[in-house]
């Protein structure tokens, strides 16, 4: 896959966007128990059993409703309709007693006919119809977020507080948001994070069925599943016992982050010509979510095609899509959407997709007082004795006399140089000289004292 998907990391576990989160489990999708309220035709089904079966061989009833995530009851029926037609034969039993069944002749030519109209071999997917109706069952604008839980997801962070009453109502919103600044100031750090406000739980199902194919949204490099296979806790056992349906795997709700590597194939639907398999596009897969689109304006498409593709999207809240063989068919876009760019709003969009995009929030260097918190974190955390003359070095006598503004990453940056030269020279003391080195090395040959303010934004896009 060309667009880099990026999760939060353990410290994002817990998200603490609300309260009362929203469960998933508070409004669940029934547990089919006949093909009839799987919404799916019986000879969908059959040939999915066929697929699976002529890829593993022989299998009992247990493992075929887990594999096909459907009742066992459900797989028993299929399996005497399979039989029934000269498709598939009583392989004897298991240890557990089970049935197993083979492909007959008949059966293994039926099923490589099945694999060349639809290669995907998962979990049932769910109709069309009934994916819509549990995005919208689980919609961000249905969960609110307070003004104490964004100061209670960010505690840990060095930022001002005006920049979160800007986020967190933005967020709030569900609508789109712009964040632009200097290279360094923290954008791409402060919008990952921003998914520790996306409350609750979300049920996202293994592949949903359009035009009768298979379209995969459950990806485990994107959607934090709750409920591994295998060990599932008594929680999970119970959503299954009060009837939860399978097809759904219970995530935290997403976050997709891509950068400048994305194209516009990958916002369609994907199509493997060697597997047969249709895959969704990255924004179905933040469905419920959050969508990054960090380094904007360094895509290999221009701002504006890029823009042009989320128009439609933003005004009415659906995605149109469409099957390698041509069929269209439209999904819920319920999507936090966040633009970051260091660039300039204005040369990037115009006036009419700007209208379109509710928050446009902007990212400045930090005040002294900012940077000597985050200086003396960052030196906790490196385990460096603070000095407060030495930040004052930094501030006074490298930023300000060379010009260069006081961005989120330099403490890191610095202290992070200034630790490898400590460790390499075998000292143990911070000085004014390590830190020199240091900003030189850092900096090269990028500021100097005769350089002008226009050559300090040079100097920002170095230290990014």
């Amino acid at each position: 896959m060309d667009t880099k998907l990026d999760i939060p990391g353990s410290e994002d576990a817990a998200p603490l966007g609300s309260s009362t989160p929203v469960a998933a489990a508070d409004v669940l999708p029934p547990r089919p128990a006949s093909i009839e309220e799987t919404g799916l035709s019986p000879l969908y089904l059959m040939d999915l059993l066929s697929k699976q079966l002529l890829e593993q061989g022989v299998l009992d009833l247990h493992q075929l409703s887990r594999g096909a995530a459907l009742a066992g009851s459900v797989v028993e029926t299929l399996c005497h309709l399979l039989r029934r037609e000269g498709r598939a034969e009583v392989r004897g039993q298991g240890e557990s007693g089970a049935l197993r069944f083979g492909l007959t002749e008949l059966g293994r030519a039926a099923a490589m006919e099945a694999l060349a109209r639809d290669g995907y071999a998962g979990p049932a997917p769910v109709p069309l119809e009934v994916y819509t109706a549990r995005v919208r069952a689980q919609a961000l604008s249905d969960v609110g977020i307070s003004r104490s839980a964004v100061m209670a997801a960010f505690a840990d962070t060095v930022v001002e507080p005006a920049l979160l009453d800007q986020l967190g109502p933005g967020l709030h919103s569900g609508r789109a948001m712009f964040i632009h600044g200097e290279p360094g100031t923290g954008k791409s750090y402060m919008a990952r994070r921003l998914v520790r406000l996306l409350p609750g739980e979300v049920l996202m199902p293994h592949a949903i069925l359009a035009g009768g194919k298979a379209v995969r949204c459950f990806d485990p490099s994107v959607h934090s599943q709750l409920a591994p296979p295998g060990t599932e806790p008594a929680a999970a056992a119970l959503l299954l016992a009060e009837g939860h349906d399978p097809r759904f795997v219970r995530c935290r709700r997403p976050c997709v982050v891509t950068g400048g590597e994305l194209t516009m194939e990958r916002l369609e639907v994907q199509y493997d010509h060697a597997t047969h398999i249709h895959q969704a596009p990255i924004q179905l897969l933040a469905n419920n979510g959050m969508l990054v689109i960090d380094d904007l304006g360094r895509q290999r498409m221009t701002p504006m095609e890029l823009f042009n593709r989320w128009i439609v999207p933003l005004e009415e809240r659906r995605d149109f899509l469409a099957l390698a063989n041509g069929y269209h068919f439209s999904v819920p876009f319920d999507v936090a959407l966040v633009f970051s760019t260091n660039l300039d709003p204005l040369t990037l969009a115009d006036a009419a997709f700007l209208r379109r995009i509710g928050y446009k929030i902007r990212f400045a260097p930090l005040s002294r007082e900012t940077y000597r918190e985050i200086w003396a974190r960052q030196c906790r955390e490196s385990g460096i004795a603070c000095d407060p003359t030495l930040v004052d070095f930094v501030i006074y006598e490298l930023h300000a006399r060379l010009g260069v503004p006081l961005l989120a990453c330099h403490p890191r940056d610095l202290l992070g140089l200034a630790g490898d030269h400590l460790r390499y020279w075998g000292g143990e003391t911070l000085d004014r000289e390590v830190l020199a080195w240091a900003w030189q090395t850092y900096f090269g040959d990028f500021t100097s004292d005769d350089r002008t303010g226009g050559d300090a934004h040079t100097s920002g896009r170095t230290a990014s």
